[in-house]
This record gives structure tokens, C-alpha cells and sequence, in this order.
């Protein structure tokens, strides 16, 4: 299973992005997918999670702001940000449970990260 993201970029405060995260390989099912983010010197932390029946939840510092989904027939998860802080920058990796075909058990997969810089 592989897993890429895509959509970082510069962006000011008070602006939008939209991040992407796309599953491929051989998958028989994707259960949970999730958002983290690195920021300079910091540990990475969980932003956002989704799981296969819809169900959200978000760090305390993003709720309201960030909105997370999926496309199941896609296998796409998608990070929507709204009113970014310049304390959003960071790299943001996408993060999913999954299991492929002959495999008897789920694993965590991560993609590589995206850049996100918030700043006038």
C-alpha cells in the first residue's frame, strides 16, 4: 500500500488549503485514515482522523477550523483548512489502516509529507 499527499504550499493567515492523501497498491480494505503534522523541532502530532463509516474527530487546535473526509471508491482522504495560523506550519503526513489482498491482518501505512507554511 502506498500513500501519497499532496497540496501543501505557502498560503497567509486567515487563508485556505486543501491537502490530499491517495491509497494505491493492492488494498482489500482501508479502515481508519488520519492527518498528522510535524512542526520544526516538535513531535508529531495527530490533527485529524476519520474512519470508514465517516466518523471525524480533530485536535483541539484545529476543531472548527479543519474539515477531514474521504472518497471511499477513491481511496482518497482529504484535509480541508480554513482560517490557517501561522502555528499550522508544518509538515502534514496522512496516515491509514489498511489491509491488502492475502493479507491476514491490517497495517499502518504512512505517505510522505506535504509542506504546509503559513505567513504574510
Amino acid at each position: 500500500v502506498q500513500l501519497q499527499a499532496s497540496g501543501g504550499g505557502l498560503v497567509q493567515p486567515g487563508g485556505s488549503l486543501r491537502l490530499s492523501c491517495g491509497a494505491s497498491g493492492s488494498i482489500f480494505s482501508i479502515g481508519a485514515m488520519r492527518w498528522y503534522r510535524q512542526a520544526l523541532g516538535k513531535q508529531r502530532e495527530l490533527v485529524a482522523a476519520i474512519s470508514s463509516g465517516g466518523s471525524t474527530n480533530y485536535a483541539d487546535s484545529v476543531q472548527g477550523r479543519f474539515t477531514i473526509s474521504r472518497d471511499n471508491a477513491k481511496k482518497m482522504a482529504y484535509l480541508q483548512m480554513n482560517g490557517l495560523k501561522p502555528e499550522d506550519t508544518a509538515v502534514y503526513y496522512c496516515n491509514a489502516v489498511a489491509k491488502e489482498f492475502g493479507s491476514g491482518r491490517y497495517d499502518i501505512y504512512w505517505g510522505q509529507g506535504t509542506e504546509v507554511t503559513v505567513s504574510s
